[in-house]
């Protein structure tokens, strides 16, 4: 049983009541069977609480599907979880043939548009993963599923980067954290460009939704279906403090809250394509602001050896529950 923050009792008392604890809260290894995401390396997360999502191995230890209570809210594109034809493709705009999904990182040598011989949101989109540890821990204060990975992006003479990252979400709850140490393993100071681009779908965007930064309106309610792709907008944080957006779709529907340490992730772009049959609206918190003509601002620089740290959390539950 569960008590009124929705989490569980202590493993003690659930093995008591269970044959396997697996039977409340698990992680599974899957492989991909069919379509163009066949072969593909997931990580089956259910917290138990409510909330299911796939974290893709080969994609970067992204979040693919996004579930709470059995409704899908993270978006999903034709074009399913398969490998990309590469970054390069479409004139640097790979990108855009497989973005499908509820999370997709951005980086780390650029984002945005393609400029400088640099593909769209950069070269880290879709790089495999080297998985290192995934399961269940029970004994932790905080009892929670988790995972961890490590992604590295390198060219010779260019990107030399080292994303390490460990997914984990409560158990019983419904509230992932994505934590992320990128460390440069070049011999040379290299810019550090990062971009969280989470894509949402029906019913977590539906008509009426709206969209808050630390309590302030930014978009909505939104009328829908809308006749083009929107333009992304850019704001800047105002404080150094912990930065909170919310969507929210009006009594009884789904709303989900994304938390980030403002001095990290100092900016937050929104982008969205509510054309009938494409539905998405993207939450994309980003460490590098946007000039006026576009492009993006100077981005901070790690030297050799250099570690830097990021975190994004992310809540799911009923307006007004959360």
């Amino acid at each position: 049983m569960t008590g009124r923050d929705g989490k569980f009792g202590d493993a003690a008392s659930l093995r008591s009541l269970t044959a396997d604890l697996s039977q409340i809260a698990s992680v599974r290894r899957i492989v991909l069977d069919d379509g163009p995401g066949r072969g593909g390396r997931m990580l089956a997360f259910s917290t138990g609480g409510g909330l299911d999502f796939w974290v893709a191995v080969d994609r970067s230890l992204d979040i693919a599907t996004f579930s709470f209570r059995g409704v899908q809210l993270g978006w999903q594109s034709p074009a399913g979880f398969g490998p990309p034809p590469g970054p390069e493709a479409d004139g640097g705009r790979g990108f855009d043939r497989a973005f499908g999904g509820f999370l997709v990182t951005c980086g780390l040598e650029h984002i945005r548009q393609p400029a400088n011989g640099n593909p769209l949101h950069g070269r880290l989109p879709y790089s495999p993963a080297r998985l290192t540890t995934y399961g269940e821990d029970w004994q932790a204060d905080e009892p929670v599923l988790f995972c961890e990975g490590e992604v590295v992006q390198w060219r010779n003479g260019a990107d030399a980067y080292r994303l390490k990252r460990r997914i984990e979400a409560p158990i019983g709850g419904t509230k992932l954290r994505i934590i992320d140490r990128i460390e440069n393993i070049g011999p040379r100071p290299l810019p550090l460009y990062l971009l969280y681009h989470f894509n949402l779908g029906y019913p977590a965007v539906a008509p009426g939704s709206v969209v808050e930064l630390d309590g302030e309106r930014l978009i909505g309610p939104l009328a829908m279906p809308e006749e083009g792709p929107v333009p992304a907008s850019l704001h800047p944080l105002r404080g150094a403090g912990h930065a909170v957006c919310s969507v929210d779709a009006g009594a009884g529907s789904p709303q989900l809250r994304f938390g980030w340490d403002a001095a990290r992730l100092p900016c937050l772009q929104l982008w969205r394509n509510l054309m009938p049959r494409s539905g998405v609206l993207s939450v994309e918190p980003c460490n590098v602001g946007r000039n006026e003509d576009g492009s993006n601002a100077d981005a901070p620089l790690l030297a050799p050896g250099e570690t830097s740290a990021f975190s994004v959390s992310v809540e799911v539950g009923t307006a007004g529950a959360i």
